[in-house]
């Protein structure tokens, strides 16, 4: 029978919008459980999946889109997306954006001259993607990408879902393929020559991109401080910089301590790769002689951390310092790894007696403490008010023989806090060399 060509579209939507996509595209890199960190001491795990951990997204219960065409998780902006402006629009589930292939990736990323890693392999991005699902549906949280280069993450996290992606690249040689894409969109994408791992240097006066300050950032995307205990209003994504990845972390976490930079406007969550030697510092446990350190310490008492993939070196394109040519290591070890980690401040950190004022004196506390990790506690507060160790060991349900090392981040935190209450050492010498060790000596 014939049909007009109105009917024929109207069957043709019918069933579009009945038909279900049966599979996904399988994705080539394995995935790994996910595990929580607990700090007290009573609950100190890193069980696979406990009972409090976020849901993934098979658990979620939101069907997954489907693209007929490439099979690979796809967006859905209809319901919510900015009315048309012009020529621009925001893509539907079914024109998803082209992710490349590995050698075409390669090849445009193979253009930086500075030692990068970066992600050329569209099964990888997708991988980030799924762990990012609840994230993005939940669409609170702008989402902040560090160095996205190619851009192959960016376009995965539009076709995901993403409504408000901040490309933060360095590199002005990927800045022009980025603003292509960022024209043809309608505002889900903001691209900034930007390099986050510089944000707010020592110093005041005009910055040159990339160098910025985070007010700046923040400010011109109309990004607001909200309260500590607000919900997420930024999540960073991305890859800790390989050159000084521990003296970043270091800079983050006295930051995080003080309020101060990207933490000015509450509480930013990281979603990072981080290479597995300093997450296995992150989360190491007490009466760790060798491996528990403050910096253990400070991001278990500050944070919520979650190991949510790991992932071979291999998987990634290492780019060489100048040279501009792909690593030469082809063999990795464990070691080698890199953790996607996601890292939430604890909307409990502060209190009446651990401010944003005093943060950077806890920060100092801990890693004089744990400078010496086999030393007894009791001798370690002696020697910032003698004659107070015996009080606070007692009240802290401590024995006299107690280590540094066998101290929990809970308790540093329960420690500083009496500390605080007790009046006897605003006047310590603790105290008085805040401000000479703060961002300084990062040990």
């Amino acid at each position: 029978m014939a049909a007009c060509g109105g009917c024929r579209f109207f069957v043709l939507t019918l069933r579009t919008l009945c038909g279900t996509s049966r599979s996904a595209s399988p994705c080539v890199l394995p995935l790994t459980k996910h595990r929580t960190l607990s700090t007290s001491p009573g609950t100190y795990s890193l069980d696979p999946f406990p009972s409090g951990s976020r849901n993934t997204p098979a658990q979620v219960g939101k069907p997954e889109r489907i693209s007929p065409s490439s099979g690979g998780v796809q967006r859905n902006l209809s319901a919510i997306a900015l009315p048309l402006q012009g020529q621009f629009r925001p893509l539907c589930r079914y024109d998803p954006l082209d992710l490349g292939d590995v050698d075409e990736n390669t090849k445009k990323a193979l253009a930086c001259k500075n030692l990068r890693r970066f992600i050329v392999d569209p099964s990888l991005a997708k991988i980030v993607t799924d762990h990012l699902a609840g994230d993005i549906d939940d669409g609170k949280a702008v989402i902040f990408e560090c160095n996205p280069g190619p851009g192959v993450l960016t376009r995965a996290l539009l076709n995901r879902g993403a409504q408000r992606v901040v490309a933060l690249e360095s590199d002005t040689n990927f800045l022009p393929e980025l603003k292509d894409l960022e024209r043809k969109l309608d505002g889900q994408l903001d691209v900034v020559h930007c390099d986050f791992f510089k944000l707010d240097p020592i110093g005041h006066g005009s910055m040159k991109p990339p160098v910025m300050y985070s007010d700046k950032l923040f400010s011109d995307r109309a990004i607001s401080e909200v309260p500590w205990s607000a919900d997420v209003p930024v999540k960073i994504v991305g890859i800790f910089s390989q050159r000084n990845e521990k003296n970043i972390l270091w800079k983050l976490i006295y930051n995080l301590f003080e309020r101060h930079s990207i933490f000015h406007y509450g509480r930013v969550e990281l979603i990072m790769f981080i290479s597995q030697k300093e997450y296995a510092k992150l989360v190491t446990r007490p009466r760790d002689y060798k491996n528990y350190q403050a910096f253990s310490v400070l991001w278990q008492m500050a944070c919520d951390i979650e190991l949510l993939h790991e992932v071979p070196l291999s998987s990634f394109l290492t780019v060489t310092k100048k040279t501009g040519r792909p690593s030469s290591k082809n063999t990795s070890s464990q070691s080698d790894n890199l953790c996607l980690v996601r890292i939430t401040p604890r909307e409990d950190l502060f209190n009446s007696h651990l401010t944003p004022l005093n943060g950077s004196t806890l920060v100092l506390m801990v890693k004089q403490c744990l400078a010496k990790r086999r030393s007894r506690l009791i001798e370690q507060i002696n020697s910032w008010s003698p004659g107070s160790g015996s009080e606070l060991i007692t009240k802290l349900s401590f024995l006299d023989d107690t280590m540094t090392g066998d101290v929990y981040p809970d308790e540093f935190k329960h420690l500083f806090e009496l500390m605080e209450q007790s009046g006897n050492f605003t006047q310590s010498w603790l105290y008085e060399e805040t401000l000479e060790t703060t961002n300084t000596g990062h040990a």
